[in-house]
C-alpha cells in the first residue's frame, strides 16, 4: 500500500524580530537572492524535488500576499490548500490542529511539518525513509552542530584561564522540523488550546508523556533560521550558491 504523506508548512507569523521588512512583506515571502523569489518559493521547491505536492500553507498574516503568489499551486507543480490560523488562537500547534481539524491536512499517513522561515537542504526523502523505518509516531530533525553567539571565558580564582570564540557545544539541537504519524497527529488535537500552544514546547512533550516513539533525524546539511535581519542577510547573499537555488 503507498504511503499517503502531506506537508504543511507555517507561515502565519509576523515576524517581529525581522522588521522592518515584515512591515512590507510577510515574513515567508519576502524576497532573497538574484533572483528576488519568496523564501516560501524555494520550500516549495525543495517538497516538490522529494515528490512531496500535497502541501498546505498556515497562513495568518498578510495571508493573502501569499495566497496571490502561489494560487493553487499548479504553476509551481504542486497541489496547495490553505488554512488561515484563527485570531483568538495563538501558537504553532494550534495551527497545525486548526489545519486538520478543518482539512486542510487531509488523511494522511505522515505530515511533514516545516517552519516557514526555516531554509535547510534538507534530505526529506532519508527522513522520511527513517520515520518509517523506526516505525515512529514523531521524528524530529535535529543537529549536532550549535554555535554559541559568543565567547566563553573560563574562570579560576577571579582570573581568566582560556577563552573560546563562540564554541560549538555538543547538543542535539531542534531545527523546528518534524514528520508525524497517525497517533501524533490525533494527539496535536487534543493538547492544543484556547492558550498558546507550540509544536516544541507543548506537543513533544506531550507525545512522550502519552508513550509515543519519537525517532531522530541528524540533518548534516547547513540550515538557516531566518528570524532575524542578519540571518536574511546572511542568506541573501549565500542564496545564489545554496543548492535550493538551482531548483527554482
Amino acid at each position: 500500500m503507498k504511503v499517503k504523506t502531506q506537508a504543511a508548512i507555517l507561515c502565519g507569523g509576523r515576524g517581529e524580530r525581522l522588521k522592518p521588512l515584515t512591515d512590507y512583506f510577510q515574513k515567508a515571502m519576502i524576497p532573497i537572492g538574484p533572483k528576488k523569489l519568496p523564501l516560501l518559493a524555494y520550500i516549495v521547491a525543495l517538497l516538490k524535488h522529494h515528490r512531496i505536492t500535497k502541501i498546505a500553507l498556515l497562513t495568518g498574516y498578510r495571508s493573502e500576499d501569499i495566497k496571490h503568489y502561489f494560487g493553487d499551486g499548479s504553476h509551481h507543480g504542486v497541489e496547495l490548500t490553505y488554512s488561515e490560523d484563527p485570531k483568538d488562537l495563538k501558537g504553532s500547534l494550534n495551527a497545525v490542529a486548526n489545519a486538520l481539524r478543518n482539512g486542510a491536512i487531509s488523511d494522511c499517513d505522515e505530515l511533514l511539518v516545516y517552519y516557514g522561515d526555516v531554509l535547510a537542504d534538507l534530505e526529506v526523502t532519508d527522513l522520511l525513509a527513517l520515520h518509517r523505518k523506526e516505525s515512529a509516531d514523531a521524528t524530529l530533525v535535529l543537529d549536532r552542530r550549535y554555535s554559541l553567539p559568543v565567547g566563553v571565558a573560563d574562570v579560576k580564582r577571579g582570573r581568566v584561564t582560556s577563552f573560546r570564540e563562540k564554541p560549538s557545544l555538543d547538543l542535539s539541537v531542534s531545527t523546528g522540523m518534524m514528520v508525524v504519524g497517525p497517533k501524533a497527529m490525533a494527539l496535536m488535537r487534543r493538547t492544543a488550546s484556547a492558550k498558546k500552544t507550540d509544536l516544541m514546547a507543548h506537543f513533544v512533550p506531550a507525545l512522550l508523556a502519552d508513550k509515543g516513539r519519537i525517532a531522530a533525524f541528524y540533518t548534516e546539511k547547513e540550515w538557516f533560521d531566518v528570524g532575524t535581519i542578519s540571518s536574511f542577510e546572511k542568506l541573501d547573499r549565500e542564496i545564489g550558491k545554496h543548492p535550493l537555488g538551482y531548483l527554482v
